[in-house]
């Protein structure tokens, strides 16, 4: 429970002794002191919000700006933030633009919604590519720590990969909240360590706090691990594949959406599937076998699976991607799929973790000897062509693929907030536009005021 922001909102509401009795209770359910370190508690906190309150009216004009933040008006789960779908993809793009804004150079930013980002530096007169990534725990996983430090691992070492870089080294950044155990950080580390140890990429730096500090009560657990790789060239980028490539996909077993999935409708057993390394291994094949260069693209099928990766891929290059729905379905291991199927989850619409390649006819043909031979499984979906859209041949009929409001609902929680497109979708975006364009002028100004010093 977040008291500070309770406290700003009831002190709007409520005058101050009933919001201090209402605060004192809340932290006796979570607490095990006496009521009167508990209303000492409440008393600091009330008093410590009053005074950022008062920043409202301050003289300063510039410090008031400073202090603020450009409202939206539009809630995160509102415009399904982290649901992997036109929403979440909307915001991440208006992060990108004010990404842009900075006119800082890299070789991949994150304008190219790209799995990682690519800077090109030369060394000894000789270009290397440095890709990095970061990706955060599910957040369905804080009570299953291990997990959550595993799967999110992966995660951030399989954007790294599908860069055609090579992982040289992970970092960690893990909040619990005031009231965790400190074995949850323990466990986590774990689970980090884990996908460290079995693929021989040392975790290298970290960093440990509370989550919200004093003014967070619970045993919530957030955290993000970050990869960097190295490669001698270009990146296998979305943006280079090109009219008649073939496009391959590697068995997926998924990962911590599917993890999540499991433990959240008692099919347990899937939960192990979902512990390998399959993925990287698939990208470690194609490094050592010196096809990378001639890859055209990869990617991971993850964020709002293959509808989402699809529709971007499709967006970003302007190229069409035909697929066919057999195909797809042979390449997701059978118990993740007999799963999906029995709760009515759609396949395409949540991350599996297969790996997707993009290459010429020819090089594809190496490109499956290589992986077979590492005991990862793969096959041949589609192919890329001009329509400029993403398609799926489904029973002998193409239909056009699109990414759903939010990904496919894998929780009886999502399937209630349901993943149709609200009515007032346009709006949200234009709200959202304009914050997103006061919070570019906000850096502008700041940074101008700096520079005069």
């Amino acid at each position: 429970m977040d008291i500070e922001g309770f406290v700003r909102d009831a002190l709007k509401r409520d005058n101050e002794e009933a919001v201090l009795i209402n605060l004192k209770e809340k932290i006796l359910e979570y607490k095990n002191i006496n009521p009167i370190q508990a209303s000492k508690m409440a008393s600091a906190v009330i008093e410590e919000v009053k005074h950022t309150m008062e920043i409202e009216s301050h003289p300063d004009a510039f410090l008031r700006e400073l202090i603020n933040y450009p409202r939206a008006n539009v809630a995160m789960g509102q415009i399904g933030v982290g649901s992997r779908g036109a929403g979440d993809f909307f915001v991440h793009r208006k992060i990108a633009d004010i990404v842009s804004s900075t006119h800082t150079s890299a070789f991949i930013t994150p304008e190219a919604q790209d799995d990682g980002g690519v800077v090109k530096k030369n060394v000894a007169s000789n270009d290397i590519y440095i890709t990095t990534a970061v990706d955060g725990i599910h957040s369905r996983l804080s009570e299953y720590p291990f997990l959550g430090g595993f799967h999110v691992s992966r995660a951030a070492l399989r954007d790294v990969c599908v860069m055609g870089a090579d992982p040289v080294a992970v970092i960690s950044d893990l909040h619990l909240a005031d009231d965790g155990d400190v074995g949850k950080l323990f466990d986590f580390t774990a689970g980090v360590c884990a996908v460290s140890e079995l693929v021989k990429v040392p975790l290298v730096a970290g960093s440990t706090l509370r989550v919200g500090g004093d003014m967070v009560l619970g045993d919530r657990l957030v955290s993000a691990v970050g990869a960097i790789g190295i490669s001698e060239y270009p990146p296998t980028a979305r943006k280079r594949a090109e009219v008649g490539d073939v496009i391959l996909l590697t068995e997926g077993s998924g990962g911590g959406t599917i993890t999540t999935t499991a433990i959240y409708h008692g099919m347990f057993d899937v939960v192990k599937e979902t512990m390998d390394i399959s993925f990287i291994k698939a990208s470690e094949a194609i490094f050592n076998a010196g096809l990378l260069p001639q890859v055209h693209a990869m990617t991971d099928i993850t964020n709002g699976g293959l509808r989402g990766d699809a529709h971007e891929i499709s967006n970003t290059t302007g190229v069409g991607l035909t697929f066919s729905y057999d195909k797809i379905r042979e390449m997701i291991n059978p118990k993740v799929l007999g799963m999906l199927e029995e709760l009515d989850i759609d396949p395409l619409g949540v991350s599996v973790d297969s790996l997707m390649i993009i290459a010429p006819e020819d090089v594809a043909d190496e490109v499956k000897k290589a992986i077979s031979s590492v005991n990862v499984a793969i096959s041949e979906i589609g192919h890329v062509d001009k329509s400029g859209k993403a398609k799926l041949i489904k029973d002998g009929v193409e239909e056009e693929i699109k990414p759903l409001f939010r990904e496919a609902a894998y929780t009886k929680i999502k399937k209630i907030v349901g993943d149709s497109t609200p009515e007032d979708f346009d709006s949200m975006r234009e709200k959202v536009e304009n914050a997103a364009l006061d919070a570019i002028n906000k850096k502008d100004k700041v940074v101008r005021a700096i520079n005069k010093k």
